[in-house]
């Protein structure tokens, strides 16, 4: 979600209006009253025009509320921007995974050749025809939020929100010019940006996520900074469009994933010529030759010792965390309280702040999945309970997810760890085996790289509370499985359930190898 408060619209009180309030305001302030007016220009305002705040403001639209968006893009380091939609179709999700189908079919044609396909050796990939359609689409959808808000007059407005007294924002747009506004109710949905590592020459050479997307030139010879979902994911489809790739490791991959899966991952990619420099940090980025790709040379440290390693790329993306867009809203004039070392937004189950009449969705929140469909999912019940008396609140249990590395994983629920510790080792059971898709045996490439994993709670009737699957098509399976496992799926219902053959996921209903007894999971044959 952009950070902040994508293009115009004006409504609600005129600036003169605004600012002679405003100023009534402060001066009431400064006498020592606090008034909170008592007539709003708005229902609700919500601050933050990605996927979260967007789905909330039609959705209370509906109800025919007055609702009004604030969104703002701050620029990256690098002067990148974009249009209104958030992250995840900008910057995060959509190119993506638009990038990964892009390596895929690089595979498939290698592939392809097998099945009887004939073309001159020689195939190459043009990165701006890549870009260029990726872009030309996000423009599409950037067009449709525009129009859909219009359609159930929202107020939108291209500009940065924030808080400067009780039930008023200040919105500046990009001339600089402000107007404060007073709502009933506040939504923040502000979501995150990358982070940088503090460095001599990051903000100066590297780029992020928020600049990959729409890089005006193949990015060359890469070093991807991070082990992160995002780090993995561009480092995957960067080696698949042809490029040399280096991931640069701090500790672990996939933090917070199930580690059995994630180290598959990091070794399938490793296999497939991405090379990882494992337990190294970067100190400082230097630029050789200016370009496009130029050349930069990296010196990093090792995290073990005082070893320096040199070595020089072309592009340097940086993909080490996000930090939430909560410290420069003016929350603390209105004393919304946030985690001070994170920046999160502590919440109650109904997304309400420690002052009610603020709420927040979407990445921003404490101990809260960071995905977009959760954000959209919260935004509207949200707006339900508050406009429709509705009581369902967000489940933020069993959320299904799926990383988008060129082996593809899909899980939902415990991680084999996380389960571990909550039931105890002794209390739950592993079924896991490795499955080769029948597409790739002929190409005869990559057998028992694809894995199967369930983790059952023996204590409740084997009930199915983790699921892992990597391998092609992995978030389309696990769609189905989630909502298996929302209705309590138990491993006695999955054996019963007959599988489709052949496909990937039939394999779930045949899983009898347990990780307790040691046996082999390697499979020959149909």
């Amino acid at each position: 979600m952009g950070c902040g408060t994508s293009p115009c619209g004006h409504s609600g009180v005129g600036f003169w209006e605004a600012h002679k309030e405003g100023s009534l305001q402060k001066q009431r302030e400064m006498n020592g009253h606090t008034v909170v007016p008592h007539s709003y220009d708005y229902d609700l305002i919500v601050i933050g025009g990605g996927s979260g705040g967007l789905a909330a403001a039609k959705e209370a639209a509906k109800y025919e509320k007055k609702v009004m968006v604030l969104d703002f893009v701050t620029p990256t380091p690098l002067g990148n921007s974009w249009g209104l939609g958030g992250t995840c179709v900008n910057v995060g999700c959509i190119p993506k995974k638009l990038m990964h189908q892009a390596a895929l079919l690089g595979q498939a044609l290698q592939d392809s050749r097998k099945f009887g396909w004939q073309f001159p050796e020689e195939v190459k990939h043009n990165w701006m025809t890549m870009t260029e359609s990726v872009q030309n689409y996000i423009g599409s959808l950037n067009w449709g939020y525009r129009v859909a808000l219009r359609e159930k007059k929202v107020t939108y407005e291209n500009a940065y929100g924030e808080f400067v007294g009780p039930h008023t924002v200040k919105a500046t747009n990009k001339r600089g010019v402000e107007k404060l506004y007073t709502a009933e109710r506040f939504l923040i949905a502000t979501g995150e940006r990358p982070r940088y590592l503090g460095i001599p020459g990051d903000k100066e050479y590297c780029i992020s996520s928020d600049d990959l997307f729409s890089l005006p030139y193949c990015p060359g010879k890469t070093l991807v900074v991070g082990a992160s979902y995002v780090a993995l994911e561009c480092a995957g489809f960067l080696a698949g469009v042809g490029l040399d790739v280096t991931v640069m490791v701090r500790s672990i991959l996939l933090r917070g994933f199930d580690q059995d899966i994630a180290n598959k991952i990091g070794e399938y990619m490793e296999e497939h010529g991405i090379n990882f420099i494992r337990e190294f940090v970067p100190i400082k980025v230097e630029q050789i030759k200016e370009g496009t790709p130029g050349i930069l040379k990296v010196t990093s440290k090792s995290t073990k010792g005082n070893e320096i390693i040199e070595g020089e790329y072309n592009t340097v993306l940086l993909a080490i965390g996000r930090d939430a867009c909560t410290r420069k809203i003016g929350l603390d004039k209105v004393g919304v309280i946030i985690n001070e070392k994170t920046g999160k937004i502590p919440v109650n189950d109904k997304e309400q702040t420690n002052v009610p009449y603020i709420y927040a969705i979407g990445d921003i929140l404490q101990d809260k999945l960071e995905l977009t469909p959760v954000a959209i999912q919260a935004g509207r019940l949200l707006v339900r309970r508050l406009y429709a008396g509705a009581t369902t609140k967000c489940d933020y249990v069993n959320v299904p997810t799926t990383v988008f590395t060129p082996l593809e994983y899909g899980a939902c629920g415990y991680s084999e760890e996380a389960a571990v510790e909550k039931f105890g080792e002794e209390n739950i059971e592993v079924y896991h085996s490795h499955f080769w898709p029948l597409e790739w045996t002929v190409p005869s490439r990559d057998n028992n790289k694809c894995y199967a994993k369930i983790i059952c709670n023996i204590q409740d009737s084997e009930r199915v509370i983790g699921f892992h699957v990597l391998g092609p098509n992995a978030g389309e399976v696990t769609q189905g499985f989630a909502a298996a496992m929302k209705c309590g799926i138990t491993k006695e219902q999955l054996d019963s359930t007959i599988g489709i053959h052949p496909v990937c996921a039939e394999i779930f209903t045949t899983l009898t190898v347990t990780k307790r007894s040691g046996e082999n999971t390697l499979l020959s044959g149909c």
